[in-house]
């Protein structure tokens, strides 16, 4: 081993301790990245996976009663490969030991063969057997729910009759890995299930025998969708068709891609961040080693090493870094993986989710670190290559002292003299000082981001659950109804206010930009049901005009004062033209809003609601929940505190998770950046401490200026790491957001009191041990020599 080989083994002994704190903040941020990158891999190849296995279909169509003759025209469409025309319904359910009503979907499957698109993942017993009445496949959530086992029975409400369903089997299907209760935008398996029936069985109860009131499409690669989709629409429309639409529009792939995107998006983050600070952690304590080490560098040259083997014997501890720190970051990214894939399990229902990383993922990760790590010390190493073995061998110029700019303000007389040595070593080192408050404000913006997550879901909570939606209950019919069905809901038990409302599907254009967005009819003196700001105020939706949610705007490309036409899908079919009256900030989903007397009035009908939203007396809820599951014409029936446990069960614990991560990750780096700042000063300042414990100062007295310039860095990097904490969590907002999720961007003041200490404590827990290592100064070894 060459004599510089032995100084880069000793080197690396000496600086273990930064080394690996440094290896430490570097392993957090390619754990992160590889956290999110081979979970979005992973997820995303069992979805391809078994979309092809399954035979997933591209286009989806629904329409009120169309004959199976028409599905013959449907293949004829050019580029269609396989047509499955079906039968889908909602239905109540009565669940045996549930006094809360549930809610169905039935779809049907051939009454011999399998289906040929969206086949079933069949768990456990059997498919219903041709001719037996009642037999029933359900959706292994739902099952799950309950506890049912193979031949588990409970009611059903079937165009208004009351019959008796025998769960022979469940299974899983490529349509709901997803499943959403219509309305809702989180999984309630206790409470939504799918089913799926033979069709013999369920199409004569809804009088659909011969006919089909649902198609999936598969077509064929390189086919044009959207033309398919038009001559689809072309076809279905004289019955009652309400616009077919792409895999792009199905909710559960929709709410899959969202999961990737923002996984995707979360690498753009927290990663960069971290790997920014260790690069100049790296920095600090390369230019610091180079800076002492100046006559070895001189000795190294003399007896024949290069500039590129001096370059290469620093640029090797660098790199000694970097591969640690990425070993360790590929550990750390496989368990958090690997973990993040099993919550997955809980809410995306496939037949099978395993996490894999695959190899280039790890590449890349060191690549990044070894990257990260070079680029801090690039400017160092350069500077050590550069010099000839006689400016190595002289002493480096010491820096001149200058009266420090406190002092020139005019408040250096209340100032103590350490304080004043303390301020003058500062701006003496301005490049190191600068850096190392950076470190620090990155850490606690950082931690900032890690925690805001909690104030996000707060906001969210009470914006949507207390402040929107009012109601305790949301019944919604299967057809639309006169107002008699609103007078028989305020006559239940337990009812105390019923407000209408009316949804219609609808097309809305603006422009050439098209999407596929319901009308919901408000009446103007509503309570219960309110369109809200994200400042929480209540916006007031006038006759004539609409107000739409700032997610839709952004789709169509819509400002305030822009006519859009709308499409209506339903009855007579006409067509709209309402301008925007306003466009609202909402966290979920997207919404397009109009007075209901309004969209009574251009649907050409009376006064029409499709549901209502109730508040109920509790004590007489298990009364009414009893009528409204065997009431005729009753969809689902949705109970607000039901839905919010089920989001705080799902998202919310999701999101909390990745928030738990996240501050992990932080709070390593706070006690990394934070140790290492100490680390550098000690060594800076540990012969001037000496020198000054011999003219006579006390421990105490020295432990002051030590640590005076610790507090300086950190107290001054405070609010710039808020300030930067709070832009870093509008990024993340921005790159998290989704067609269907947006996060709102609100950072509490405990959270940023939160990230403060943090920081404090890990500053003061670093000046305990530090002191400790100044108490057992040996002052004739450090005077020796300045190292």
């Amino acid at each position: 081993m060459r004599a510089i080989d032995r100084k880069l083994l000793r080197d690396a002994w000496r600086l273990k301790s930064q080394l690996i704190a440094i290896a430490l903040v570097m392993a957090c941020g390619i754990g992160a990245f590889l956290m999110a990158v081979s979970a979005s891999r992973s997820l995303e190849a069992t979805q391809a996976a078994y979309y092809e296995r399954a035979a997933f279909a591209h286009v989806f169509a629904q329409c009120k009663r169309a004959p199976l003759s028409l599905a013959d025209r449907v293949r004829e469409i050019p580029g269609v490969a396989a047509v499955e025309p079906r039968v889908v319904v909602s239905v109540n359910l009565d669940i045996p030991g549930m006094f809360e009503p549930a809610a169905g979907l039935i779809v049907s499957i051939p009454d011999r063969d399998d289906p040929i698109l969206n086949r079933l993942h069949l768990r456990r017993g059997r498919l219903p057997e041709p001719g037996r009445p009642g037999e029933v496949v359900v959706s292994e959530a739902f099952a799950e729910a309950h506890a049912m086992q193979p031949g588990f029975t409970f009611g059903a409400v079937i165009n208004g009759r009351l019959e008796r369903l025998a769960a022979v089997g469940f299974a899983l299907s490529p349509e709901f890995i997803y499943s959403l209760r219509p309305g809702s935008f989180v999984p309630d398996d206790k409470r939504y299930g799918v089913m799926w029936m033979r069709r013999d069985q369920l199409a004569p109860s809804f009088d659909l025998d011969g006919a089909f009131n649902n198609l999936a499409v598969a077509i064929s690669p390189n086919s044009n969708e959207a033309a398919i989709i038009d001559a689809i629409d072309h076809l279905t429309g004289p019955y009652g068709g309400e616009s077919a639409h792409g895999r792009d529009e199905q909710v559960s792939h929709r709410y899959v891609s969202d999961e990737l995107s923002q996984l995707r998006n979360m690498v753009r983050v927290t990663p960069p961040m971290f790997l920014a600070v260790a690069a100049m952690l790296v920095s600090i304590v390369v230019s610091r080693l180079v800076r002492t080490q100046r006559e070895q560098i001189a000795v190294l040259r003399a007896f024949g090493y290069t500039a590129g083997d001096v370059g290469r014997h620093f640029l090797a501890l660098v790199a000694m870094v970097g591969v640690l720190g990425a070993v360790l970051g590929i550990v750390l990214g496989a368990a958090m993986g690997n973990l993040l894939t099993s919550l997955y399990v809980r809410f995306f229902r496939f037949p099978e989710l395993q996490y894999h990383m695959e190899a280039w993922v790890g590449l890349v990760g060191i690549g990044a670190t070894t990257g990260a790590a070079t680029i801090g010390a690039a400017w160092s190493v350069l500077r050590a290559m550069r010099m000839s073995p006689a400016d190595a061998m002289r002493p480096e110029a010491p820096a001149v002292y200058r009266v420090s700019i406190v002092e020139r303000l005019g408040l250096d007389r209340a100032l103590w003299p350490s304080a004043k040595m303390v301020l003058r070593h500062l701006q003496r080192h301005k490049t190191r000082t600068a850096i190392s408050m950076l470190g620090v404000a990155a850490t606690v913006a950082i931690l900032t981001l890690g925690s805001f997550v909690g104030d996000a879901i707060d906001e969210l909570i009470e914006l949507e659950f207390h402040t929107a939606q009012r109601q305790d209950v949301l019944v919604t019919f299967n057809e639309p109804r006169a107002t008699r069905a609103l007078h028989a809901l305020r006559a239940a038990p337990g009812v105390i206010t019923a407000e209408p409302y009316r949804v219609v599907p609808a097309r809305i254009w603006h422009g050439p930009r098209l999407r596929r967005e319901p009308l919901q009819g408000l009446p103007s003196d509503g309570t219960l049901r309110r369109v809200v700001d994200d400042r929480f105020s209540h916006v007031h939706v006038p006759p004539d005009a609409l107000v739409i949610s700032a997610g839709l705007a952004e789709l169509l490309d819509a400002r305030r004062g822009d006519e859009l036409v709308i499409e209506t899908l339903e009855g007579q079919r006409p067509t709209l033209r309402l301008r925007v009256h306003r466009v609202v900030e909402t966290y979920v989903g997207t919404g397009a809003y109009v007075d209901m007397a309004t969209l009574n009035r251009a649907m050409g009908e009376g006064p029409t609601l499709s549901g209502a939203a109730l508040t109920v007396d509790a004590a007489a809820s298990a009364r009414l929940y009893q009528e409204l599951k065997q009431t005729p014409g009753v969809a689902t029936v949705t109970i607000k505190r039901a839905a919010l446990e089920s989001f705080e069960e799902t998202l919310a614990e999701n999101l909390l998770t990745m928030r738990l991560f996240n501050l992990a990750f932080a709070c390593v780096i706070a006690v990394g950046v934070v140790y290492n700042t100490a680390r550098i000063l000690y060594a800076e300042r540990a012969h001037e401490l000496a020198t000054l414990r011999v003219l006579g100062f006390y421990r105490s007295e020295i432990a002051g200026i030590f640590l005076g310039e610790l507090a300086v860095i950190t107290l001054v990097a405070l609010p710039v790491g808020v300030a930067a904490g709070y832009l870093l969590c509008g990024a993340a907002t921005w790159a998290m957001q989704t067609e269907t999720h947006r996060i709102p961007y609100v950072v509490a003041g405990r959270t940023l009191a939160f990230a403060g200490t943090v920081v404090l404590l890990a500053a003061t827990t670093t000046a305990l041990f530090v002191r400790q290592d100044l108490d057992r100064l040996n002052l004739v070894e450090v005077l020796k020599a300045r190292i």
